[in-house]
């Protein structure tokens, strides 16, 4: 009876959409994951989560690492690392497949980024492109002195704005022997071009926008932010964008995460409007997949990278026929997709 029930359930939760989704609710676990499915104790036996710390430039960095099932630190084991989404935490989307990696046999690292979530820094929310591809780094460096885990077998996976910086990332730090991408966002191109290149015709305003923002934080004025939002249901059905329409509906209500926020200092888009994840993009000449769902109004950004990747012949763009963006963070076939794509190509790669 309660394997029907349960079987019912998926069933119910698979034909939803991003905005009918199941909340996830980080209260109601020890850790304070907030993704469906989530570990909520360590058992013998199955896959652990073991929250730790480390030092990154002189801050706090606090991550979480999964150990596959019958883990034994005398043994050795290829390793994943997993870098979050924009505004997101190890505890959401990041958190879920790290987790499932781990049911792979992956030992798997998840962290929050500098100056934001749980880790150190201040001001709060900075999102520099140099400070997260950092990030990344640095989560190498601390999981490979991490029991059990095979250095030589180690693996990067980037989600939406994670995916950009872990493409950027991937380039120069070679300990990554192969780099896979989900719902890849170039957050570079984005700050700088807007969305769908939607707001080409500012760009100069902004940037005469972030000067300013700058120059008031280093007088010793308030710190400025962008993105921040407080959006009534009304203001979300009007964004312009699904992304963004569902986004919201995810990071706010179904998967939300106190640690988690859409705000940045406004001093960033300095930073963030001269990047670009595709630049030097031919450095990459380890094995790439690119997830992408095939109804994501960010695919563009996907289908723009592969093609520049052209220090490395073993590439692939994998298309979740029917997912939109924020749809492979959580809806289980395009998940259970997504982790079944990934655990082929580590498997080869690693």
């Amino acid at each position: 009876m309660k394997n029907t029930l349960k079987a019912t359930f998926m069933s119910a939760l698979v034909g939803l959409s991003a905005g009918e989704a199941l909340a996830a609710d980080y209260k109601k676990n020890p850790f304070t994951l907030a993704y469906d499915g989530a570990i909520s104790k360590n058992e013998p036996g199955k896959v652990n989560i073991h929250p730790v710390s480390y030092k990154l430039n002189g801050l706090d960095i606090a991550a979480n690492v999964y150990t596959p099932v019958n883990y034994d630190a005398k043994k050795t084991y290829p390793t994943v690392v997993v870098a979050h989404p924009n505004g997101g935490v190890k505890e959401q989307v990041a958190g879920l497949y790290a987790q499932r990696l781990a049911e792979q046999g992956y030992i798997t690292i998840t962290a929050d980024a500098a100056y934001q979530g749980a880790s150190g820094g201040q001001p709060r929310s900075i999102d520099k492109p140099a400070y997260r591809i950092e990030d990344i780094h640095g989560m190498a460096d601390f999981i490979s002195q991490f029991a059990g885990v095979d250095d030589k077998r180690m693996g990067l996976l980037g989600i939406c704005g994670g995916g950009g910086y872990s493409l950027a990332a991937a380039q120069t730090d070679k300990r990554f022997k192969s780099l896979a991408t989900v719902s890849m966002f170039n957050s570079g191109r984005v700050r700088r071009n807007g969305y769908n290149d939607s707001q080409m015709d500012s760009i100069q305003q902004r940037l005469q926008q972030a000067s300013a923002a700058r120059a008031q934080e280093a007088a010793g004025g308030a710190v400025l932010y962008s993105g921040d939002a407080n959006l009534t249901d009304e203001q979300i059905a009007k964004l312009p964008f699904e992304l963004y329409r569902q986004g919201y509906e995810y990071y706010w209500k179904t998967h939300a995460h106190p640690n988690s926020t859409f705000k940045y200092t406004t001093s960033s888009l300095i930073d963030l409007m001269r990047f670009d994840a595709t630049d030097h993009i031919e450095l990459i000449n380890q094995p790439l997949l690119m997830i992408a769902g095939s109804k994501a109004d960010s695919l563009y950004m996907t289908q723009d990278a592969l093609p520049k990747a052209t220090g490395t012949t073993d590439k692939e763009v994998f298309i979740l026929d029917g997912a939109t963006h924020i749809e492979t963070y959580w809806v289980p076939r395009y998940v259970d997709a997504a982790i079944g794509k990934l655990t082929t190509f580590y498997a080869r790669t690693l």
